[in-house]
């Protein structure tokens, strides 16, 4: 079960209200990589039992935000350069099949549904974390939906759901707030209702690599510091 729905089951189960609430801490770094995470501790942070706790912990094993410690539990997974490198390089590949063939391939419905949920993006208050990355998912993901290979989205949305931690890393570098993430979103999708596929797939590129530069930034902080 994807996590888009999950968020729109009106009725969540204590599983489902777990994983999305250890999921968003995750993303979000308000736990960070290596951390341990105790079942008897989280039912307490959670307030809910054991099973959900484990069961939310498995889901996340599967999702690769949580790793399983032989017999010692779980923990948050850790991050790393050459892992970005590999979720960029398969973004930038899947994503940008899928997004060729949606922009040639997507009618009317495709393209008011993609203003549509761009513009519920554009009025979100990047401070509420959880609604914008929700909506920043939705955005993405309806700029491929129309490449007709249900397996191809699969795994463009569990990219994405890779890739969303290393991005709020990446927001932690000094130079990110010079970076003008509303235009950069207004730029794809007014290429992509052109449906100039060469355009749309410059910037959709170009935005995922913007990211990997203030990553690389932040990561290179503390040896340059040390010279």
């Amino acid at each position: 079960m994807s996590t888009t729905d999950l968020q729109n089951q009106p009725n969540q189960s204590s599983t489902q209200r777990t994983y999305l609430k250890l999921r968003n801490e995750i993303i979000t770094g308000k736990l960070v990589p290596g951390e341990r995470l105790k079942v008897e501790t989280l039912k307490d942070s959670y307030g809910t039992g054991a099973s959900p706790i484990r069961e939310a912990l498995s889901l996340l094993t599967s999702d690769q935000l949580v790793e399983r410690l032989d017999q010692r539990g779980f923990r948050v997974a850790q991050t790393s350069r050459k892992q970005f490198g590999e979720i960029l390089d398969l973004r930038c590949t899947l994503d940008d099949k899928a997004l060729r063939q949606s922009v040639q391939n997507g009618g009317r419905d495709w393209e008011e549904n993609l203003v549509l949920v761009h513009h519920y993006l554009s009025r979100t208050d990047r401070s509420d974390a959880e609604v914008f990355e929700e909506r920043h998912k939705r955005f993405h993901m309806a700029l491929l939906e129309a490449c007709e290979s249900p397996i191809l989205l699969r795994f463009c949305s569990q990219l994405y759901d890779l890739n969303v931690r290393y991005r709020f890393l990446a927001g932690r570098s000094k130079s990110y707030s010079s970076r003008d993430v509303e235009a950069e979103h207004l730029a794809i999708l007014d290429a992509a209702v052109s449906r100039d596929v060469e355009a749309t797939s410059a910037y959709l590129m170009a935005h995922y690599r913007n990211t990997g530069g203030f990553l690389a930034e932040l990561m290179d902080a503390p040896a340059k510091t040390g010279t």
